[in-house]
């Protein structure tokens, strides 16, 4: 095998209170210790990822040191290897164990033991489980598993003495891990441990207001405080309250300068309309802005949508620098002849597939920027204004986070608008806000 390129050592602070707990819940000694699941939950930045992994790693290593089988899951296997087994490698490091990561196979061993990486992003990722006889498993952002994925994880734990870890976020009320897990967590011997950002000592008081200040409405609650609540009512509740906060006009541009900007597009079908939003980005991603946009709510040819994106993309060029467009992927008949059209028309601009990524993400993303003063629209782009403040969830899908889309509600400007950032989504977050 390759050998790996050696990680940096995991530079440790000291843990709070509520983090020693993590760790040492299993032990001799502890009064949870006949638990057989630990659920850290609550706010973001918290501390509990980091002292769940190393509670799971002394647990695995001291509990069954001739070696077993155990498994690591994320939502994704690219999250996972961000978000888990990046700092576990960096922890091992300086913690002086010897392991061997395969990244092609997706396994580490660390002694007498093999570690098992999942992705858990659909209904099928249980299938990869099947069979597999486990004495232990860790599940990151385990609320965003599907409900198949953390019961068929927990059923592969069948070694005695065997714990799972659970680590995660809090979503809506009704969710898998509330209703079945933290509300009946007595009777299944859970032991529940809820983290706040004072919970992580490395946290100073300014990055503390720094994230405060990222969300607001149910985000808040769920990433700062850490409740399980529903999100009702508006989406876009602070646009909705304060619109003329985020609407700009010709000045405040001409007072901002946009460095480039991106084009999103969402194709129309029987009962939905054509949007293009061309959304510019000042110096560091300080400020996001969307500067113009393309509304058709009518049945048009593919020929004229592709004169109508043309003279859209010719116009935006010859104000500002613009080279991308991201389109609804749905759709590659349209998006092929857009990609031909501009090529003959000479003009020069990358025709893209919108990554279409979680909706819910793009909605915090959204409520991020709002809560921070750093999202504007331009007040010719009365479509998209009026989609901010009208925009709910559904109600009748009280388990989900789902945005209502009823035929009446203007979801095609909203895609459109999500689809010109997506691809930048986490450079803005977390570049653009000086702290």
């Amino acid at each position: 095998m390759k050998p790996l390129k050696k990680n940096k050592a995991f530079e440790f602070k000291p843990f709070s209170l509520r983090q020693r707990r993590l760790l040492y819940w299993w032990r001799e000694g502890s009064p949870h210790r006949n638990c057989e699941i630990v659920i850290a939950d609550g706010s973001i930045r918290s501390g509990k990822t980091i002292a769940c992994i190393c509670s799971f790693l002394l647990f695995s290593q001291e509990t069954f040191p001739a070696g077993e089988a155990f498994i690591i899951a994320g939502k994704t296997i690219g999250a996972l290897k961000k978000n888990v087994i990046r700092p576990m490698l960096q922890i091992l490091e300086a913690w002086g164990w010897a392991y061997v990561y395969n990244r092609s196979e997706n396994y580490i061993e660390i002694g007498n033991s093999t570690y098992y990486c999942y992705g858990a992003n659909n209904e099928a990722s249980q299938d990869a489980l099947q069979g597999l006889t486990a004495a232990g498993a860790y599940a990151d952002e385990a609320a965003l598993f599907p409900e198949s994925f953390i019961e068929q994880m927990i059923g592969r734990c069948s070694v005695d003495g065997a714990k799972v870890f659970l680590n995660c976020n809090p979503e809506g009320p009704k969710h898998y891990v509330k209703t079945e897990l933290l509300d009946r967590a007595k009777e299944k011997q859970i032991y529940h441990l809820h983290f706040t950002m004072d919970d992580n000592l490395t946290l100073s008081q300014k990055r503390k207001d720094f994230y405060r200040r990222m969300y607001s409405g149910v985000f808040y609650k769920r990433f700062i405080l850490g409740l399980w609540v529903a999100s009702d009512g508006l989406v876009y509740q602070q646009f909705a309250d304060n619109p003329e906060q985020f609407i700009v006009d010709d000045a405040w541009l001409e007072a901002h300068p946009i460095i480039y900007g991106t084009i999103g597009v969402d194709f129309g079908g029987n009962t939905s309309a054509h949007s293009f939003k061309f959304t510019g980005f000042t110096r560091g991603y300080r400020e996001v802005v969307t500067i113009a946009e393309y509304y058709k709510h009518e049945r048009i040819t593919p020929e004229q949508l592709n004169r109508d994106f043309i003279d859209f993309c010719r116009r935006m060029q010859t104000k500002y620098l613009c080279y991308e467009a991201y389109c609804d992927s749905a759709e590659q008949t349209l998006i092929a002849g857009l990609e031909a059209a501009t090529m003959a028309a000479g003009v020069k601009v990358e025709i893209k597939n919108a990554i279409k990524g979680p909706i819910n993400d793009r909605i915090a993303f959204y409520n991020s920027l709002m809560a921070q003063g750093r999202y504007k629209v331009h007040s010719s782009c009365k479509h998209l204004i009026e989609a901010f403040q009208q925009a709910v969830y559904d109600e009748k899908q009280v388990t989900k986070d789902v945005r209502l889309d009823d035929g009446q509600m203007d979801i095609d400007s909203l895609d459109s608008q999500e689809y010109s950032t997506e691809s930048v989504q986490d450079d803005i977050l977390y570049m653009g806000m000086e702290v």
